[in-house]
């Protein structure tokens, strides 16, 4: 038996077991708490909880670490493109060339979205916020694209979420384009992730957006710090509405 705590509850004593997180964090694991002892806690806000186990993210504020896959988010930051990043984040590793043009690709096969959405956004009201704007775009991508199934192949996976991340940076730059009263600007095959966004966001028919590798670069290291959470609020709502099974785009629309 391992590493255990004691509680006392009315003079009997039950064990509660230690565990060990991913970067060496210590935790009660009180999993059968209630089929053992009949009693809850209380953790309003879940400051003192751990609602799973994960070695995604490890994040520590105070000690100003921040680690994907165990990995400095410094050194992605400096060797690393956001594509690269996501690619880690979901697959655990980073890719490699060859992996990393497939994602590439994907992205790129993904970056448009079905022609029937445009009007109905476009009827939004001027000055509309463009978070409100993507919230709905979001969420009504699962009439025109299908959810993964509950079984589901690792391949299906791979493509939904290359699906929903180029969707998404395609589907904020209309937002905000819509919200404006501007033409909505097509994202461009011959640019990165990166670069398409920020052309999608600034490209007019009067002022042609021109490419500035500066900011690109600033926009890459600001989505990979940006890139996961660990437990926050906003994971911890696609966590609970992911668990009722409902489709995935929903599941995203809290985030």
């Amino acid at each position: 038996m391992g590493d255990t705590a004691q509680l006392i509850v009315d003079g009997k004593t039950y064990e509660i077991p230690l565990i060990t997180g991913s970067e060496g964090e210590k935790g009660l694991d009180i999993s059968k708490l209630r089929a053992e002892t009949g009693l809850i806690t209380l953790d309003p806000g879940c400051g003192n909880t751990g609602t799973c186990q994960s070695s995604i993210t490890f994040m520590d504020g105070e000690k100003g670490i921040l680690r994907y896959r165990g990995i400095p988010v410094e050194q992605l930051a400096e060797h690393s493109s956001f594509r690269e990043t996501a690619y880690l984040l979901i697959n655990g590793d980073l890719p490699t060339r060859e992996e990393l043009q497939r994602f590439s690709v994907r992205l790129n096969d993904h970056s448009l979205v079905h022609e029937d959405m445009r009007p109905f956004f476009e009827s939004y009201p001027r000055g509309a916020h463009p978070m409100g704007m993507l919230s709905s775009m979001i969420d009504a991508l699962r009439a025109f694209y299908p959810s993964i199934p509950e079984r589901s192949e690792g391949e299906e996976i791979n493509i939904t979420f290359a699906r929903l991340l180029s969707k998404v940076r395609t589907l904020a730059a209309m937002s905000y384009k819509i919200s404006l009263g501007h033409k909505v600007v097509y994202p461009r095959h011959d640019l990165s992730y990166c670069a398409n966004f920020l052309n999608m966001m600034f490209d007019s028919p009067v002022r042609p957006y021109i490419v500035d590798e500066d900011l690109v670069d600033a926009m890459n290291v600001f989505w990979i710090l940006h890139a996961d959470h660990e437990q926050n609020c906003s994971t911890s709502s696609v966590r609970s509405v992911g668990s009722a099974r409902v489709n995935l785009y929903a599941a995203i629309w809290p985030e």
